[in-house]
């Protein structure tokens, strides 16, 4: 009786101040959160609606109090008993398995391994903590883990940026047995990824080479002007060999036309001069114009090795960032990937002028310097011309002036409305100025490249092979 009349007081109390109600419910489960970390799930929130949508039958009928109350202790003690069903976070391990390199811009594989020593099978969502400037895909995991057992799940991330990063946690979302509660648990699993500039496309370039299909990447065959006698390799006959370079032993052996590549005796130098100012922010393909130009200048840097050649880099914008002087060999390729992966473009006027004092001061001996740069103003585009114009006394320079899509779709466009004519009508009139700027560069013997940013890499090779051929060096 005295149990029943105090209930009967607490009711009128509760239907007196909802708040209290609704304190008395919700208390509990956020003091839980912030002691274990644990967090109702949508199916918890939904079943402690019920009893709070109930009480409105108070209104009507006092007598659906004890129901109500035996409804929410039923819930409690369920929500209770399923709390102590979470399983221990001590109980799992993880492991992250990839590749300390990855490319810009190109698909990267990551194993996670989740070790389940507990004694029950474990649904787990894995949330692996990627940076800001990757794309992971799928964002989120799912693995099933059997008791006492190690599963994997893989994912793909796709580098937006160059540069280090550190991934220090991989996030497992655990759920209770009955689904009520879910917690959410960071552990350890340090990995350091360096985002480099596109590198697959150098294997990309090997495989092609070997198999004589580099046509497939827009390089295309050079025919040599004279005489090289230091044989390089064999390979197949076409049409535009010259018969006196069949070999006739190859022939027989492989019962297939068969000539003999040679290449130049001497090894050449080449300098790239990479500008990474403000006019470099710009992006194509969604990547800036500076990560154009690494993935070229990688490229061709690769070509240039492979054919003996010795190569050097220098990153300014303004002032001097780095200088690697110009060597020959493979390892040469690693001190250029380590002087380009972490440089980006940044607002700042670009200093042409402390660039080639820098180069002149250091490098004496004929070279191809090629400058890899964008044009917008007058200013600049006067600093270039002066410069170019003076070093190639010196060494053969080559001007890779890279194209604005903006600007080139402007001036094709340039119809139906007013503005869209008087747009495409500055665009046009940019575009003879970028057009006389290098006709006056090619005046003064300076060889130019002129290309959109995505599609600069095949010509450029191309350019490098005709200089070769040409003996221009």
């Amino acid at each position: 009786m005295f149990l029943l009349d105090t209930l009967i007081s607490w009711s009128q109390t509760l239907r007196d101040n909802p708040v209290l109600l609704i304190l008395l419910v919700t208390a509990p489960i956020v003091v839980i959160a912030f002691w274990r970390r644990v967090y109702p799930s949508v199916m918890l929130v939904a079943a402690l609606s019920l009893p709070a949508v109930a009480t409105i039958g108070l209104l009507f009928w006092e007598g659906l109090l004890p129901l109500i109350l035996l409804i929410d202790v039923c819930l409690a003690a369920l929500a209770l008993v399923d709390l102590f069903l979470l399983p221990r976070v001590r109980d799992f391990s993880v492991e992250r398995e990839c590749q300390k390199i990855a490319s810009l811009n190109k698909n990267h594989l990551v194993t996670i391994t989740v070790s389940n020593r507990s004694p029950k099978v474990q649904v787990i969502q894995i949330r692996d903590d990627v940076p800001q400037e990757f794309e992971p895909n799928p964002s989120e995991l799912e693995v099933s883990s059997p008791p006492r057992s190690r599963s994997s799940v893989s994912y793909e991330f796709r580098a937006l940026r160059r540069g280090a990063f550190q991934l220090d946690f991989v996030y497992l979302l655990f759920r209770s047995r009955l689904g009520l509660w879910k917690k959410i648990t960071q552990l350890p699993a340090e990995s350091a990824v360096n985002v480099y500039p596109d590198m697959k496309q150098l294997s990309q370039y090997a495989l092609l080479a070997r198999t004589n299909r580099l046509s497939l990447m827009g390089v295309r065959r050079t025919r040599r002007i004279g005489q090289d006698n230091e044989f390089e390799r064999l390979r197949d006959y076409t049409h535009d060999d010259n018969y006196k370079h069949i070999d006739w032993r190859s022939t027989a052996r492989r019962n297939k036309l068969t000539v003999k590549d040679f290449q130049a005796n001497q090894s050449q130098r080449l300098i790239f001069l990479v500008d990474c100012g403000r006019m470099m922010t710009n992006e194509a393909g969604g990547i800036s114009l500076l990560d154009h130009s690494l993935n070229a200048m990688l490229m061709l840097g690769y070509v240039a090795l492979d054919r003996g050649d010795s190569v050097g880099l220098l990153t300014f914008s303004d002032r001097v960032h780095s200088f690697i002087p110009p060597k020959g060999g493979r390892s040469q390729m690693n001190h250029l990937l380590h002087a380009a992966y972490d440089r980006f473009p940044t607002l700042v006027e670009s200093g042409y002028q402390d660039a080639f004092l820098y180069l002149s001061a250091r490098c004496r001996k004929r070279s191809l310097v090629v400058l890899i740069t964008n044009l917008i103003d007058e200013v600049n585009a006067q600093q270039v011309y002066e410069y170019l114009s003076t070093i190639s006394r010196h060494h053969l320079a080559l001007a890779v002036v890279l194209k604005d899509h903006q600007l080139f779709d402007a001036a094709e466009d340039a119809q139906g409305s007013r503005a869209s004519i008087y747009r495409g009508a500055a665009a046009a009139e940019i575009i003879c100025w970028r057009q006389q700027i290098i006709t006056d560069l090619q005046h003064q013997g300076v060889l130019v490249l002129d290309a959109f940013p995505e599609k600069m890499t095949a010509p450029l090779i191309n350019q490098y092979l005709d200089i070769k051929a040409r003996h221009l060096l």
